[in-house]
């Protein structure tokens, strides 16, 4: 091919013979270098000869031209077929379907982004699916990538920096509180030295957990972020690699691709800030249970467990107060026994008349506690469900 090419090259200019025209010493050449090498060999004054001469470019004879110039010379017609020829050979042909025999892929898919043949459109598994010529779709989506970056907007760039300084902030903040508690229950054991090593090696423990879930709680918040930041920057540098100078399909599959991470990125919800509490407060559990240990009892000294969580507004009934209000209740159904001995003892009535007074009494008890017991039951569901929607605020 590579020599047959050679043969269909004009000397003059190197390229595929254009219009060949022959000269009567047999060699061709294309019309534009004829014109041009006539033109530089002539001179064109007013008063020109019958006959142009003309030197052939190849063997250097010396031919005359008529009047009207290369026009006149014929047209090599076989050569030009020759031409022809070779140049529809060597034009790009359409790849073929790997799922069905010698059909040419020479539609594009603009629903899968690919593309595929007449075949697959109709009865493959790209029926009803939205179709284009491949240079049309290559036109449409030509400003695709220009428009994907704009919704990378410095707005919600913004947004995530600063999201990523309070979290920062936040953290730091609460670093400092557990380094005053730490400092706090410091002074505190310095004053028993040796005595007190144990204690305050067990209390510096439980204050590194606590460091460990308040890293928990918001290293993860922090990197989602920081990965959302080195993504749109990715992104954004990521757009001068698409060219427009390649072919439509590879073009095609990038802005596909582009858009993809894109669209991933602009719907990916931010993280909220958590409202985050530590409990409890060591200076106060110092206060509430060491203040009265003694020497002697130092062993007995309890450990706090603290812990990291988000706050939530519900409360448990302490179960002292659940026993304090049953002991009220079986003293007051004692007094109410007692009461209806004495009342007996001291106006004797009938079975009949005191067991229709113990019914009626009975029934308003009963019809009271039931009353109280369905507005308990109310608040605890109402409880629940703010506890609920909380939980589900949290985790989502």
């Amino acid at each position: 091919m590579e020599s047959l090419e050679e043969d269909l090259t004009c000397s003059v200019c190197y390229s595929l013979f254009n219009d060949p025209r022959v000269l009567p010493c047999s060699h061709t050449f294309c019309k534009a270098c004829l014109d041009n090498v006539l033109q530089v060999s002539t001179n064109y004054s007013i008063w020109r000869p019958l006959r142009l001469p003309l030197k052939c470019p190849n063997c250097r004879c010396m031919v005359e031209l008529p009047p009207n110039g290369v026009e006149a010379l014929p047209i090599n017609v076989s050569l030009r077929a020759i031409i022809e020829k070779y140049q529809s050979d060597n034009e790009p042909k359409a790849p073929f379907c790997p799922e069905h025999r010698r059909q040419p892929l020479n539609v594009y898919c603009v629903q899968d982004c690919k593309l595929i043949c007449g075949l697959c459109l109709t009865i493959g598994q790209h029926q009803g699916h939205t179709i284009d010529d491949l240079q049309t779709a290559y036109v449409k989506e030509c400003h695709t990538p220009a428009r994907l970056v704009e919704q990378l907007t410095d707005r919600r760039w913004e947004e995530i920096c600063g999201l990523v300084d309070k979290l920062e902030q936040e953290k730091s903040r609460h670093e400092s509180l557990i380094n005053q508690d730490r400092e706090t229950v410091m002074q505190y054991f310095q004053k028993l030295e040796r005595l007190l090593e144990q204690k305050k090696e067990a209390f510096m423990t439980v204050m590194d957990n606590a460091t460990g879930q308040l890293v928990c709680a918001y290293k993860p918040l922090i990197e989602k972020l920081i990965d959302m930041k080195e993504e749109q920057l990715e992104l954004i540098s990521l757009i001068s690699s698409i060219s427009e100078d390649e072919s439509a399909l590879v073009f095609l599959e990038k802005v596909n691709h582009f858009r993809e991470r894109v669209n991933a990125l602009t719907q990916t919800e931010l993280p909220e800030i958590p409202n985050l509490h530590i409990f409890p407060c060591l200076e106060k559990f110092l206060e509430e249970h060491w203040d009265n240990v003694t020497i002697g009892r130092l062993e007995d000294g309890p450990i706090p467990k603290i812990s990291c969580h988000v706050e939530r507004h519900f409360s448990k009934e302490p179960q002292s107060a659940l026993v304090k209000r049953w002991t009220f209740k079986s003293l007051t159904l004692l007094a109410f026994l007692m009461m209806l001995l004495m009342l007996y003892w001291l106006k004797p009535m009938s079975k009949e008349s005191l067991r229709e007074y113990l019914v009626l009494t009975l029934v308003g008890q009963v019809q009271q506690k039931t009353l109280v017991m369905h507005d308990q039951a109310a608040k605890q569901s109402t409880a629940c469900d703010k506890l609920h929607f909380k939980l589900m605020a949290i985790n989502g």
